[in-house]
């Protein structure tokens, strides 16, 4: 689906720019710029950081497209996800030892026609109707065990439509895989 791959080193440097952003987010510090000269990381594409404390999310923000290399916006996906996902409050100084990262590298959206193309585990989703659009991670639907159907619904949930909105004209369908990677991966030490 599309052609960037990402060695153990792209995913720790990525997971490191992650906690730094975060850590000075929280204690209220500009984000650092980084000089970074690896082709890979400065490609351009969408990303999202999610955030969980014990095994539950505390915070998920992302954009499915980006104009600036994907360091960068790694980087400001972690200061968002950690201050600004408007369900949760901001994340305080207090958790930031408790916090684990995880990072989703997003290929490029691929709109189609039969959801019969859905691969539950390996592509995420994108829902859009007139104004109103949802998108889930590929990994939700095998966190939550859910079939492709049940897929299919959660994401029209999300996008604040009816669970059957993917059925009606008008609405567009999107598939996206994703390189999901975190800290637990690594067993990366918190600072």
């Amino acid at each position: 689906m599309w052609d960037i791959e990402l060695s153990d080193e792209h995913k720790k440097t990525l997971l490191k720019i992650a906690r730094d952003s975060i850590t000075r987010a929280v204690y209220s510090r500009p984000p650092l710029e980084y000089r970074i000269d690896d082709g890979v990381l400065n490609k351009k594409c969408g990303a999202f950081v999610t955030l969980h404390i014990n095994g539950n999310l505390r915070g998920c923000i992302g954009n499915i497209v980006s104009e600036t290399p994907l360091w960068k916006t790694v980087r400001n996906m972690a200061v968002e996800s950690a201050l600004r996902d408007p369900r949760f409050y901001p994340l305080t100084p207090q958790e930031l030892d408790r916090v684990d990262i995880e990072i989703s590298v997003l290929s490029p959206l691929k709109k189609i026609e039969d959801p019969e193309e859905i691969e539950v585990g390996k592509h995420g989703l994108f829902i859009r109707k007139g104004f109103y659009q949802g998108l889930l991670l590929p990994q939700v639907a095998t966190e939550y065990g859910w079939d492709r159907t049940q897929f299919l619904e959660q994401t029209c949930y999300k996008a604040g439509l009816n669970k059957n909105c993917y059925r009606e004209s008008g609405t567009e369908i999107y598939i996206f895989s994703a390189i999901v990677f975190g800290e637990k991966d690594f067993n990366l030490q918190k600072e």
